[in-house]
């Protein structure tokens, strides 16, 4: 179902501050609370708006010291690694992607030292060909 321009007003908004009241929704938006409502509970329902989440300033976020690893898996190896990163409660984000390296991972804990174990553990799973890891300085955008 393709989203017209009321819907990505909508989820730009709710990407902002997800917990703004439908009455300033749709203030945003341009329409009534109740039509507000009824496209935000279509757009969840539709499988569009998955889930809302707390995003902790960085000052406070649990996991201070992030990491970007970039994979690259063995042949045929992919739904295996997948698996044990999904396992990894420091692993925040995981993308598959084409290019050089097969899998993008955003890991986190409290420690240099932490992370730094994290991304060996990641380099020693059965099937991990090598990685390159970046650490996050800061972040100037997170939508």
């Amino acid at each position: 179902m393709p989203l017209d321009a009321i819907d990505q007003k909508l989820i730009a908004a709710l990407r902002r501050n997800g917990r703004a009241s439908t009455a300033q929704l749709a203030r945003l938006v341009g329409r009534s609370r109740t039509t507000v409502q009824a496209r935000i509970e279509r757009l969840e329902r539709d499988g569009v708006i998955i889930g809302y989440a707390a995003r902790l300033a960085p000052e406070r976020e649990q996991g201070a010291v992030r990491a970007h690893v970039m994979v690259k898996v063995e042949p045929k190896k992919e739904a295996a690694v997948g698996a044990a990163l999904r396992g990894m409660d420091e692993v925040r984000v995981l993308h598959t992607v084409a290019g050089v390296f097969d899998m993008i991972v955003v890991a986190a804990a409290d420690t240099v030292g932490q992370i730094e174990g994290v991304i060996d553990r990641i380099g020693n799973l059965e099937g991990v060909e090598r990685t390159t890891s970046s650490i996050i300085l800061s972040t100037k955008l997170d939508r």
